[in-house]
Formats: structure tokens, C-alpha cells, sequence
């Protein structure tokens, strides 16, 4: 049974086409993915960019275990004062992550 996708064509000169092709290299998607959704006006994030918000995730995450860690430090007898300010510190740069992941996306 035969595809009732339409075909889109278009010219480009070689150095058109090299820089087409890259942005889509750089997208991570095929030049057929990466044409649609630029023609459709979707966003393309880069590679870069999902890796971008994947590593400040990954940190948000390593906060949140550092607190535990302090909280632990107090249940060992470690001084009030100097965790609550750890910890407070720690939820300042958590909050400080999640709305820079926010932005970027």
C-alpha cells in the first residue's frame, strides 16, 4: 500500500546543505525530523542544550543528597547552628537550579 506522506522539496547550494545537515548532527535528529520541525516551527533544542538540562538536574540531585548527608552530620552530634545554615544554603542553591532549568527550557 503506497505512503500518503507528501514530499517536500527544496534547493539548497552545498554550503546551505552542510549547514542544514549540521544543525540537524547538532540536534541529534535526521535531516527529514530536523527539516519538519524547523518548517513547522517547533523549537530544536541542541544536543549541547538537552545535555545542558540534563547536568543541572543531575546537580539539583546531588544537592539534595549533600543535605542529606548534613542532616546526618547532626544526627552524629554536629553543631545546630552550622547545619541549619548548611542546609539552608543548600535549599537556596536547589531553588537557585530549578529556576535556571526552568528558563532554559
Amino acid at each position: 500500500m503506497p505512503s500518503k506522506k507528501l514530499i517536500l522539496r527544496t534547493y539548497l547550494t552545498p554550503e546551505e546543505f552542510s549547514q542544514v545537515r549540521a544543525s540537524a548532527s547538532r540536534a541529534g535528529l535526521s535531516l527529514s525530523t530536523f527539516s519538519k520541525r524547523v518548517c513547522l516551527g517547533f523549537f530544536v533544542p541542541s544536543l549541547e542544550y538537552q545535555e545542558a538540562i540534563i547536568e543541572l538536574s543531575r546537580l539539583r540531585g546531588d544537592l539534595g543528597r549533600l543535605g542529606g548527608l548534613v542532616k546526618q552530620a547532626l544526627a552524629n552530634g554536629a553543631d545546630r547552628q552550622t547545619v541549619d545554615r548548611l542546609l539552608h544554603e543548600l535549599d537556596s542553591r536547589q531553588r537557585e537550579l530549578q529556576r535556571a532549568i526552568t528558563l532554559i527550557r
